[in-house]
């Protein structure tokens, strides 16, 4: 016989499964977006609002182990695992978790689109910090203005974005009613 608490970590084991497999697929999609701007590497960032979610739904840690989980399989679909996009692309998504997770609980008057800008600050800082430490060149750091130049208004997309997400599962309680028994 199963118990009430194994049915409810099942329903949320599925919910956390469906948000890794949509940023996996956000994440793999966005890199087959030729990138439109003279400045290598730059993205929009889709795969950090399902992030972001989690962060407002769940947790830190869940919210973590989905940015985390998503890289791998996104990185994976794309056939970049363990290359160098593939590090970056988990630095990034590491660092503007911590960042981002830090703010919610920090400021709460803080909204969505200014933690999802400052979470893609993190994220290229992150990823230069990557940089800097595969080619031991602290240089790259003279990049960083132009990526802040991109950084800002991908941040406030996914913020936009992810606002509307969020008041849309409270509003239809989509996530708790997967959750509840």
């Amino acid at each position: 016989m199963y118990s009430v608490s194994k049915i409810v970590s099942t329903k949320r084991l599925a919910v956390i499964a469906m948000l890794v497999a949509q940023a996996a697929v956000l994440h793999y999609l966005e890199s087959l977006i030729p990138n439109p701007v003279p400045v290598p590497g730059v993205k929009l960032g889709l795969a950090n609002i399902i992030t972001l979610i989690a962060l407002v739904i769940f947790d830190f840690r869940t919210a973590l182990e989905i940015a985390i989980m998503r890289t791998i399989l996104g990185s994976l679909l794309a056939g970049t695992l363990f290359g160098m996009g593939f590090f970056m692309s988990f630095s990034g998504a590491v660092t503007s978790t911590v960042v981002m997770a830090l703010i919610l609980r920090s400021f709460n008057m803080l909204s969505m689109v200014g933690i999802s800008i400052l979470g893609a600050i993190a994220h290229n800082v992150g990823q230069l910090i990557m940089a800097t430490l595969v080619l031991h060149f602290p240089g790259i750091f003279f990049y960083l203005p132009a990526m802040l130049l991109f950084s800002i208004p991908t941040g406030i997309l996914t913020g936009l974005l992810t606002n509307e997400l969020v008041k849309y599962i409270r509003a239809t309680n989509r996530v708790q009613t997967l959750l509840d028994d």
